[in-house]
């Protein structure tokens, strides 16, 4: 595996790959990874000849500055676990590299930015827009990978990508779950083992409601379901739960037609913040009791 510090040496070798008609495909991380971000590896593998990972902790997404100091930083098990993924190339910048001055450039994603993430995290998405674009000019890729667990954010970079006309396709992947279930997050290494223990009910609350749904239930019995089970632990903290429109986010009611729904979830677990989701009508619904 190739290592790149410098944008200059990345893009003298892109353009070298470029032009023996070899697709790149792209991963763009921020480190701490997991076998969520390798199956992104192995996805861009299959569809592109060469695999670019990016591992840069984009302090411009960051709303809370103490989050930024507390996100885990593992170079060395990252590196080691990309070359066990075989990928080709691992771009590794600096801040001052990344952003040599500083950018104030706003975006609008109109609705996208005023509900769930865009709304409790004020900032948030303008910041992936910034360091996305950044990347995205950088590696110029033909594919870019992302993890549906950020379901979100998967919807405001394909909206960046047709604002700006950039000839990028966005695949977005399954989420890869812990044996319980749970999300794969680089978050879920800064929970104490109990915060872990607590963080799988999260699935299980997700499956029943999402089962609710399909069965008939209205959304505010679910809505109240989910409130009622994270209110039990004291440990535990909702942010949101909606159910959506899985095309455009619109948050839905009971009064609306809609046959392509998500659940979406947001809560804190002690103080770190988890985010899930599931697709309610692309699951086989469990027995209610």
């Amino acid at each position: 595996m190739l290592i790149f510090a410098k944008i200059k040496d990345l893009e003298a070798f892109l353009l070298e790959q470029k032009a023996k008609a070899r697709t790149i495909g792209f991963v763009p991380t921020m480190g701490a990874l997991h076998q969520g971000h390798l199956s992104l590896i192995e996805s861009a593998k299959k569809a592109c000849d060469i695999c670019v990972c990016s591992i840069f902790v984009n302090p411009n997404q960051f709303n809370d500055k103490e989050d930024l100091k507390k996100y885990p930083r593992t170079p060395e098990a990252d590196i080691a676990l990309l070359e066990g993924a075989q990928c080709d190339v691992l771009f590794m910048p600096s801040v001052d590299e990344v952003y040599p001055e500083a950018i104030h450039t706003k975006y609008n994603f109109g609705y996208l930015d005023s509900i769930l993430e865009g709304a409790h995290r004020p900032g948030h998405f303008n910041g992936v827009a910034q360091v996305v674009r950044r990347l995205f000019e950088i590696v110029q890729p033909h594919k870019a990978f992302f993890g549906s667990k950020d379901y979100q954010q998967v919807m405001v970079v394909k909206s960046l990508v047709q604002q700006l006309q950039m000839p990028i396709n966005i695949v977005a992947c399954p989420i890869l779950r812990e044996p319980d279930g749970v999300a794969m997050s680089s978050r879920n290494t800064l929970l104490s083992p109990n915060e872990r223990k607590l963080a799988g009910h999260i699935p299980v609350w997700m499956k029943h409601a999402a089962a609710m749904i399909r069965s008939g239930k209205s959304i505010a019995q679910t809505k109240q379901y989910i409130n009622a089970e994270v209110i039990k632990h004291k440990d535990m903290n909702l942010d949101y739960f909606e159910i959506c429109n899985a095309n455009d986010l619109k948050i839905l009611d009971d009064s609306s037609p809609c046959h392509s729904r998500i659940a979406l979830i947001a809560l804190f677990v002690g103080k770190i913040r988890l985010i899930d989701n599931i697709n309610i009508d692309e699951f086989e619904s469990p027995q209610l009791n």
